[in-house]
C-alpha cells in the first residue's frame, strides 16, 4: 500500500488542460536549428515546463506578426522582450512609445521579487541589461531627434487620411500634388501646399488646370480649412526640412547590437491619426528605398506598429488596399512588421492574412461583441489540446497563447506560454539619460535644426511680385495708341494673364529647368503616393 505522504498531489484543473503528448509536441515544434528568440516556457496544466521553451526563428520575422491583448495584459512588455533579443542578435528595431515607458530599454532592469520568481519558474537566466537606443520625436515635439517629412514626400494619400478627406477631396488633393510635381514646385511644409491650392483656385491658376482637370472652389475651400486646422494643432512642426532618412533606422551599435529606435509620442497623444499615419509614411518610405533581398537569415529591421487600430480607423478602401500591398511586398525587402493592438478584429482581415506570427495575450468577453470577437479569434488557431475559449479569458498578466511559423514555413503548435521578463528597465528611463543620449547622438547635427529653403510658397510669391512689377511698369509706360483696325480685320487674340506670362517666361522656365535637374520634372510616387527627392 502506498504511503499517503508520498502520493503526488492531484494537479488542479486549469483552463487549457494538456498532457505529456502535448508537451512533447511543443518541444518538437519549437526545436529550431537556426537563431531564434525565446518567449518563455510552455505551460501545461498551469505549470511551466522549464525544458520546453517557446521560440520564434529569427528568419521568419519578415513574415510579420500580431501582438494582441486587452489593456494591462503585458503587450508592452512583450514588445520590449522581443526588441531586446532582436537587438542582441544584431537586428535594428523601431518602436513607437505611446506612454513613454519603452525608454527604459536604454537602462538596465532592476530585480525584484516578481522578476526573480518568474525567472526561477521558467528557468530563465535573468541579467539586468541596457540596450543601445536612439530617441526620436515627431518634429521635435518632446525629447528626441526630430523626425520631419516634406509634404511632397508624405504624398496625397497619407495626407488625405490625416485630414479626413473624402474620396472626391482626396482625388483633388492628388491633382494639386501632380501639378506641383510637374511644375517643379517644392512642397516642403504646410504653407507651400496652401500656396499651391490658393494659386490653382485663382483666375491665373485655372488656366494651368485646363489640361489636367478642374479644382472646384468648394473642394479647395475644404482642403484649405483642414490645412489651417491641421497647422493650428501643431502639424507645422512635423512637415519641413531636413527630411528624415529612414536608412538611419538600419544602424547597429559599435558592439554589433542592433540600434533600438524609439519614437517618443506622449506629446501627440491627442492627434492619434497623425502619428499612426506618420508611422505608415516611415514604412512606405522604407519600402520605396530598400532593395529586394528575398528571405534572409535575419531581418534588416523589425517595425512594431503600436496602437494599430488607429491606423485602420475610418480608412478608405484605397488606403487599406495600399497597406495590404505594402505589408505583403515589404517582406522581400527584409523588413518585418508587427501590429500591436487590443483585439485581432482591430486589424482588417486582408492584412491579418499577411501575418504569420501571433502572440495573443488575454482577451475580455464582457459584452456580446467581445464574445463574438473571442469566438472568431479561437477559430483562427490551429487545432490544439487547449480549450482556447476558456484559456484566452483566463490568461494571467505576462502569459500568452503563441503560434509562429517554423523555419520551413509551417505553423508551430499552439503554446500557452509564461513569458520571460525583459532585462532592461520596465518603465521610463531618467530624463537626464534621455537628454544625454540625444545630445551625444551622431544624428543630432543632421536633424536638430529646422531649415526653410525656397519652395512653392516663395516661388509663387516671386511670380506674384513679378506680376505686380509688370503691372506697375505697364502703368508707368502706357503703350501708344494704335490706329484703329479696319472693320474687316479679325479680333485680336486674347493674351494670357500676367501670372501665366510669368510662368511661361524664359526666366521662370530657366528656374524650373534648374530645379528639374535635381528632382526631375515629374516625381515618381510609390504605393501610397509617397516620394523621396534625393
Amino acid at each position: 500500500m502506498t504511503d499517503a505522504t508520498t502520493t503526488p498531489p492531484a494537479t488542479p484543473s486549469v483552463p487549457g488542460g494538456g498532457d505529456q503528448a502535448q508537451l512533447d509536441a511543443i518541444r518538437a515544434g519549437y526545436a529550431f536549428s537556426g537563431a531564434a528568440l525565446d518567449f518563455g516556457a510552455a505551460v501545461i496544466n498551469g505549470q511551466a515546463a522549464m525544458d520546453a521553451h517557446v521560440k520564434i526563428p529569427l528568419a521568419v520575422f519578415n513574415r510579420h506578426g500580431l501582438v494582441a491583448g486587452a489593456t494591462g495584459t503585458g503587450k508592452t512588455k512583450t514588445l520590449q522582450l522581443m526588441a531586446e533579443q532582436l537587438s542582441a542578435q544584431g537586428v535594428p528595431v523601431f518602436l513607437a512609445d505611446m506612454k513613454g515607458d519603452l525608454s527604459g530599454m536604454a537602462s538596465p532592469g532592476v530585480a525584484n521579487d516578481r522578476i526573480t520568481a518568474r525567472a526561477k519558474d521558467i528557468g530563465e537566466d535573468w541579467v539586468p541589461t541596457a540596450y543601445p537606443a536612439e530617441f526620436y520625436s515627431l518634429g521635435g515635439q518632446g525629447k528626441g531627434i526630430p523626425i520631419r517629412a516634406a509634404v511632397s514626400s508624405f504624398g496625397p494619400t497619407l495626407l488625405a487620411k490625416v485630414l479626413g478627406l473624402n474620396d472626391t477631396q482626396e482625388s483633388s488633393l492628388g491633382l494639386v500634388f501632380h501639378y506641383a510635381d510637374s511644375k517643379g514646385l517644392w512642397l516642403d511644409d504646410i504653407k507651400d501646399l496652401r500656396a499651391v491650392v490658393s494659386h490653382l483656385t485663382s483666375d491665373e491658376g485655372k488656366e494651368d488646370l485646363k489640361t489636367l482637370g478642374g479644382l472646384s472652389s468648394a473642394t479647395a475651400g475644404v482642403i484649405l480649412r483642414e490645412l489651417i486646422t491641421f497647422s493650428d494643432q501643431g502639424a507645422d512642426a512635423f512637415f519641413g526640412l531636413p527630411e528624415f532618412d529612414t536608412a538611419d533606422l538600419l544602424r547597429t551599435a559599435s558592439d554589433g547590437r542592433g540600434m533600438v529606435s524609439i519614437l517618443e509620442l506622449p506629446s501627440v497623444q491627442d492627434r492619434p491619426q497623425l502619428f499612426s499615419t506618420f508611422l505608415m509614411w516611415l514604412l512606405a518610405d522604407l519600402f520605396h528605398d530598400l532593395p529586394e533581398v528575398g528571405d534572409l537569415d535575419k531581418p534588416k529591421l523589425v517595425f512594431f506598429f503600436d496602437e494599430a487600430h488607429l491606423l485602420f480607423s475610418d480608412a478608405s478602401k484605397d488606403f487599406l488596399d495600399a497597406i495590404q500591398q505594402t505589408v505583403r511586398l515589404i517582406r522581400s525587402k527584409g523588413v518585418g512588421v508587427f501590429f500591436v493592438t487590443q483585439s485581432p478584429k482591430d486589424v482588417p482581415a486582408d492584412v491579418l492574412a499577411q501575418l504569420g506570427n501571433r502572440v495573443q495575450h488575454a482577451l475580455r468577453a464582457f459584452t456580446p461583441d467581445d464574445a463574438k470577437a473571442l469566438k472568431a479569434a479561437v477559430s483562427t488557431y490551429p487545432k490544439s489540446g487547449y480549450d482556447l475559449t476558456e484559456l484566452l479569458t483566463a490568461l494571467g498578466t505576462g502569459e500568452a497563447v503563441i503560434t509562429v511559423l517554423s523555419e520551413r514555413g509551417a505553423p508551430t503548435p499552439v503554446a500557452w506560454t509564461r513569458m520571460r521578463a525583459p532585462q532592461s528597465l520596465m518603465g521610463p528611463s531618467a530624463d537626464a539619460l534621455l537628454d544625454s543620449t540625444v545630445a551625444a547622438s551622431p544624428l543630432a547635427g543632421k536633424y536638430a535644426t529646422a531649415t526653410d529653403r525656397e519652395s512653392a510658397f516663395e516661388m509663387l510669391a516671386k511670380a506674384d511680385a513679378a506680376q505686380a512689377a509688370a503691372a506697375q511698369q505697364q502703368q508707368a509706360d502706357p503703350p501708344q495708341a494704335a490706329a484703329p483696325a479696319p472693320r474687316s480685320q479679325a479680333a485680336p487674340r486674347e493674351e494670357p494673364g500676367v501670372i501665366g506670362q510669368v510662368v511661361k517666361s524664359s526666366a521662370f522656365k530657366s528656374m524650373l529647368r534648374s530645379a528639374g535637374t535635381v528632382i526631375g520634372r515629374e516625381i515618381t510616387r510609390s504605393i501610397f503616393g509617397t516620394s523621396r527627392r534625393r
